[in-house]
């Protein structure tokens, strides 16, 4: 086994590769690049990776670009992400509210407002389509750290079908569009409710790269039954989480890493349907980038 990377020659590769010989380019930039490479590096000196071998990861990557968006939570990055930005608050003295989790990679923007004030209606439907199950509800309050009720929040909510596939990315093609999608405007009350076809939980693609990847690392790509959320209000952090159903076999064993303590309410079937009642809590927003979203890029329908 070489021992290199810490030697002159490579030390100062890296500094030209990344930028820092130079007087252009964004400082942060370079410093991130010559980290990383340096921690390639230094991987395919302690794992001896052969030339043969580092082309092949490299084809992986092209070749699965399309399901980043998958590979990002099944390797645990985006969990990891989550629990960076949990020990940020930790470290600023932010606690409480309801716990953040992974938002994946199918939201689909500009799904319809639809009004979901209960003083107006009663509850909002999010399934256009026919579908053979049961039928969800869920309800509850949206509050603020002191149990304030939120005012004018708009709760996104989307899930999968019954076969475990979302609207716009549904391979049989049978879907609506934004089926099972919405954006609910709440009332000053902060109280929800809407109803849908029972989601079911789903598999990375057979044979796409995260399915590869998930078995050559003796892992399996399942996800539980489960429900996104985006909840924005004014003067609140934005919230990005979901649930997953308690009851699932994969509840606690998500591939994704989207099951957090405080999200995995069990649906109560004792009135024949299942239902759930969550409720939300809010964050005070310290800033206007706390009442956005971030800036992932996301699907326009």
């Amino acid at each position: 086994m070489t021992d290199i990377v810490k030697s002159a020659t490579v030390q100062s590769l890296l500094d030209r590769a990344s930028g820092l010989t130079e007087a252009g380019g964004d400082p942060r930039l370079k410093a991130i690049t010559r980290d990383l490479l340096e921690a390639i590096m230094m991987a395919v000196e302690k794992y001896d990776i052969s030339e043969g071998e580092f082309w092949q990861a490299l084809m992986f990557l092209q070749e699965g670009a399309s399901e980043f968006g998958l590979i990002a939570p099944g390797v645990g990055i985006e969990h990891f992400i989550d629990l960076h930005m949990d020990a940020k608050d930790a470290e600023a003295g932010i606690s409480g509210g309801t716990p953040r989790t992974i938002e994946g990679p199918l939201y689909v923007a500009g799904a319809p407002l639809v009004d979901g004030d209960l003083t107006k209606t009663n509850d909002v439907n999010l399934t256009n389509d026919p579908d053979d199950t049961e039928t969800l509800t869920m309800s509850g309050r949206i509050t603020g750290p002191g149990g304030e009720a939120v005012k004018d929040a708009v709760l996104h909510v989307w899930h999968a079908n019954s076969k475990g596939f979302y609207s716009h990315f549904d391979p049989t093609g049978e879907q609506s569009a934004f089926n099972n999608r919405r954006r609910i405007k709440l009332g000053a009350d902060g109280r929800y409710a809407f109803s849908s076809k029972m989601p079911r939980g789903y598999s990375c693609p057979p044979g796409g790269a995260t399915d590869r990847l998930m078995k050559a690392l003796g892992r399996h790509g399942d996800r539980p039954a489960h429900v996104h959320f985006f909840i924005e209000a004014p003067g609140y952090r934005t919230l990005t989480t979901q649930i997953n159903f308690g009851d699932d076999p994969h509840a606690h064993d998500d591939f994704a890493f989207g099951t957090r303590e405080g999200l995995l309410p069990v649906p109560d079937r004792s009135g024949g349907n299942p239902a759930i009642v969550f409720d939300f809590e809010l964050q005070q927003a310290r800033s206007d980038a706390d009442q956005a979203l971030s800036a992932r890029p996301r699907t326009e329908a």
